[in-house]
């Protein structure tokens, strides 16, 4: 193997901003300012989310990011800022990067994920489950 996750994970590391959950909070109020919670449905309606938080599967950021791509999503087309966050910040600091190479500007992620942000007592918002 070429490259391990590990390696992977220190590239993005080396180039992304990575924000602590206590210097993320204030962020959460600003409007120009978008969460964007990369974990699975099922990670989502078990654990809940940053209330307001954008949902975007990890596997489908690029095509969502992509004006050209059919599942374009017009939220990545505004001038905002993006905190990127997953469970621990590992699908986060990979997302975090890939959206910097695709060209979006202002963008970080959480650091520690969502389990961090709650650990810190900031909000959660429950998922109600679907059925």
């Amino acid at each position: 193997m070429k490259k391990g996750y590990k390696d992977l994970l220190a590239e993005a590391n080396a180039l992304v901003q990575a924000i602590a959950p206590h210097d993320a909070a204030p962020l959460h109020a600003e409007a120009d300012t978008v969460f964007v919670d990369l974990r699975d449905p099922r990670e989502r309606e078990r654990e809940g989310t940053i209330p307001g938080a954008f949902a975007c599967p990890r596997g489908m950021l690029e095509f969502w990011i992509d004006p050209e791509s059919p599942y374009h999503k017009p939220v990545f087309a505004e001038d905002k800022r993006f905190v990127f966050f997953c469970a621990s910040g590992w699908r986060s600091a990979l997302a975090t990067k890939t959206a910097l190479e695709m060209g979006l500007e202002h963008v970080c992620h959480l650091d520690g994920g969502f389990t961090a942000w709650r650990e810190a007592g900031l909000p959660v918002e429950a998922l109600k489950l679907k059925g």
